[in-house]
């Protein structure tokens, strides 16, 4: 039970004794609840994003400030400067973006003009961001910002079609992303679950898991065929790394070393649709997981997931009353004990502080 509500039965079980406690019940609820008449201490807040601007899939912190980093769909990457600057543009990923045209734009037509940064990870050690761009491939920018570098395109011959997510080994460097798919881009897809017609894309089973050593510039496919490769994430000890199909509903976890290297099985299944994975300090991961009722008409629920590193489901955090249907949770990251949630579709950057 939270603290609040515990606290609040024992203060009515105490009226019938005090009148004081009368009083400190009424400051008590005055000072909790909100107009709409439901009592919560909610410890939800939102980083809003520059006017016009919405889908900050994923986020990135560095050491030095510790403030988060995000893509949004307009084709920046802007960085939070506190409450009272807010976000403020960081970099981009082409040279043919044109401020112009592409701020606050959110036809996904203008994407391959105005790029789609999904994935961000930094290598701390190197103060550099790597970019996973829906249409430009694998960058990176440096502390400055502005234009990322091009790292690569192709992985085996096979030009990237659709980034998504991305990971990088703090201890090694090496960097892991995903191809959602090698025949589907993000806009058909945006377009898709815009209209209901999912079906051109729900079968597709053309994503990979991809390596990428910053030392040989050489890019590896770890795995391929898979339905949807959205999120991934390494092990703080390198030893093994997952990635979440969106189409499958499910968790692969890919071994890196040991007497399973080079294999691959399934890590947790899910009843909705999980995405991006991100990896925490203290021994487990954070997936964003969306799962739909079968009601009609269907709604989802919006979760986080913190899973172990055996793949046990630790714990479950409900988003459902902040994002209220009108997009899919993309990304919860535990950072300085916040769970930062990123979305497709809000103008905000969600903190939930538990």
């Amino acid at each position: 039970m939270p603290f609040w509500l515990w606290l609040l039965n024992i203060d009515m079980a105490m009226i019938i004794f005090s009148s004081s406690t009368v009083i400190l019940l009424s400051i008590f609820i005055t000072f909790f609840c909100f107009p709409s008449n439901v009592c919560s201490l909610s410890a939800f807040s939102q980083l809003q994003l520059p006017p016009n601007v919405t889908g900050p899939v994923s986020l990135a912190f560095d050491l030095s400030a510790a403030v988060p980093y995000t893509g949004v769909h307009d084709g920046r990457i802007i960085r939070y400067g506190g409450t009272d600057v807010g976000f403020t543009d960081f970099a981009f990923t082409t040279p043919t973006r044109s401020k112009a045209v592409c701020d606050g734009n959110k036809d996904p037509d203008s994407e391959p003009t105005c790029g789609r940064p999904l994935g961000l990870s930094f290598n701390n050690q190197r103060n550099q961001l790597y970019i996973a761009d829906a249409y430009f491939g694998l960058l990176v920018a440096g502390p400055n910002g502005r234009l990322a570098a091009t790292l690569a395109t192709t992985a085996e011959e096979v030009p990237f079609n659709f980034l998504f997510g991305i990971d990088v080994d703090p201890l090694s460097g090496l960097v892991y992303f995903t191809d959602f798919s090698t025949t589907i881009q993000l806009r058909n897809l945006s377009k898709a679950i815009a209209s209901g017609n999912t079906t051109a894309f729900s079968s597709d089973a053309t994503g990979r898991l991809l390596r990428y050593d910053p030392a040989t510039k050489n890019v590896t496919v770890l795995l391929s065929g898979l339905s949807g490769a959205a999120g991934t994430a390494v092990s703080s000890d390198g030893t093994f790394v997952l990635v979440s199909e969106f189409n499958a509903n499910r968790i692969q976890k890919f071994w890196l070393r040991g007497s399973k290297a080079s294999t691959s099985e399934t890590f947790v299944r899910f009843r909705g649709i999980p995405i991006n994975i991100k990896r925490s300090g203290t021994g487990y991961f954070w997936v964003a997981v969306n799962i739909q009722n079968s009601q009609s008409p269907p709604t989802s629920m919006f979760t986080g997931q913190r899973i172990s590193y055996s793949g046990t489901i630790l714990e479950t955090v409900s988003f459902d009353d902040q994002y209220g249907g009108t997009t899919l949770i993309t990304e919860v990251q535990e950072h300085f004990g916040a769970l930062y949630v990123g979305s497709d579709n809000a103008t905000f950057v969600g903190v939930h502080r538990g």
